[in-house]
């Protein structure tokens, strides 16, 4: 009799918007209409148009549903990442990094180990973006093949963005929406020691399935030099802002919680330096509003979705505990490969919520969400970096 009532209750919230949003999943994994190739941002952002248009969402109501937190968060960091980038501040740091490696197992160690760790301060998708020219670079320069170099990249900036609330935009959801004291202490504390275990698993498995990419000699290295000497000198003053924004919310925040702040803040501030340099105007121009586009329209559809009831009807349907372990990493794992991780979150995060959740099981959807990211999936993996040698 349960059943029944579960199954009427979801089909009695089968709108328009769920439509609309299985169109979407739809897209996301096909990608391509005919000969047209369709971006993620544009699938999201034709979804969240469509509820507009048909009145599913008031436009007051739509725009309360973007989180001004999630979207300053991005922006500041997407500045402070186009920055070093363009100035070329990010390949010289590169260049001190790599020029330690004195073979292709030290290379892809070094490449596996900063990329990871520089991802949790970054976010993933920043340092994708940024670090794709530079392994294509390290591979022509080494004679390496671009495989073993871009597969390091992807699973590194994935693998360590799980142990920080900032790693990447899924777990910065969480940690805005989840409301977690001192996120950045209860990431690394929980997830910090998996992540670099799985970072070590990484290289064994990249050796084990590509041995022949590892047989190469002692490595030459040469001087990187900066594209914009004064650029540089504004990202490298943004990066030290950050990395002590970042420790001050780690450490004295801890123990002095009057004193708190946003996550939010710690991009804002790090990225003023640079908004009020003289080339603002050239950064704001290549800063990745796509994937802006793409949360602004998230938010819209997801709310729509979320108000139709028709989720909270399928998990009551379908039987399953949404607070468990085994549920949160299977569904994260499966349906993120489907529809992507950042909106599976935004639409399971308040179903564990409205279930009451621990700490544990907010960084187990942190953790499973991410894993998603390293498979081949049309929706888990990161689209951006794909390469042809891959």
């Amino acid at each position: 009799m349960a059943t029944g009532s579960a199954l009427s209750s979801l089909a009695a919230s089968f709108d328009f918007s769920v439509l609309v949003l299985l169109g979407v999943f739809v897209l996301t994994a096909l990608r391509q209409v005919g000969s047209f190739r369709l971006q993620i941002w544009q699938v999201m952002s034709g979804g969240a148009a469509a509820v507009l248009l048909a009145g599913k969402i008031a436009p007051g109501d739509a725009l309360r549903a973007i989180n001004p937190d999630v979207m300053l968060f991005l922006f500041g960091m997407f500045v402070v990442g186009e920055g070093m980038n363009r100035s070329g501040y990010l390949g010289v740091l590169a260049g001190r990094l790599f020029g330690k490696a004195r073979s292709v197992d030290q290379l892809v160690l070094i490449l596996l180990f900063s990329t990871g760790i520089l991802s949790a301060l970054l976010m993933n998708d920043t340092l994708a973006i940024m670090g794709t020219p530079l392994v294509l670079e390290l591979s022509r320069k080494y004679g390496i093949s671009p495989k073993l170099l871009l597969l390091a990249l992807a699973f590194g900036v994935t693998t360590g963005s799980v142990m920080s609330p900032i790693g990447n935009p899924q777990n910065l959801l969480i940690a805005v929406e989840g409301g977690i004291a001192n996120p950045f202490l209860v990431f690394f504390r929980m997830l910090g020691l998996p992540t670099l275990i799985n970072l070590l698993v990484v290289y064994a498995v990249l050796k084990l399935f590509l041995p022949s990419e590892f047989r190469k000699g002692r490595l030459e290295h040469a001087e990187v030099r900066l594209k914009d000497p004064e650029l540089a000198g504004v990202s490298r003053l943004a990066l030290g802002l950050l990395l002590g924004l970042v420790f001050f919310k780690l450490v004295v925040c801890s123990l002095y919680p009057a004193l708190d702040f946003g996550l939010t803040w710690i991009a804002l501030l790090s990225a003023l330096p640079l908004l009020c340099s003289r080339k603002r105007g050239e950064i704001l121009r290549n800063i990745d509003w796509q994937t802006l586009a793409f949360f602004a329209s998230m938010f819209v559809l997801m709310e729509c979705v979320w108000d139709s009831g028709f989720f909270q009807a399928l998990v009551e349907a379908s039987g399953l505990d949404p607070t468990s372990l085994p549920t949160i990493f299977v569904l994260s794992i499966g349906l993120s490969q489907l529809i992507s991780n950042v909106p599976f979150v935004a639409l399971y995060l308040p179903a564990m919520e409205a279930s009451g959740i621990s700490m544990v099981q907010v960084m187990a959807l942190a953790a499973g969400s991410t894993i998603a990211g390293e498979f081949p999936g049309p929706g888990g993996g990161k689209q951006r970096y794909n390469h042809p040698e891959c």
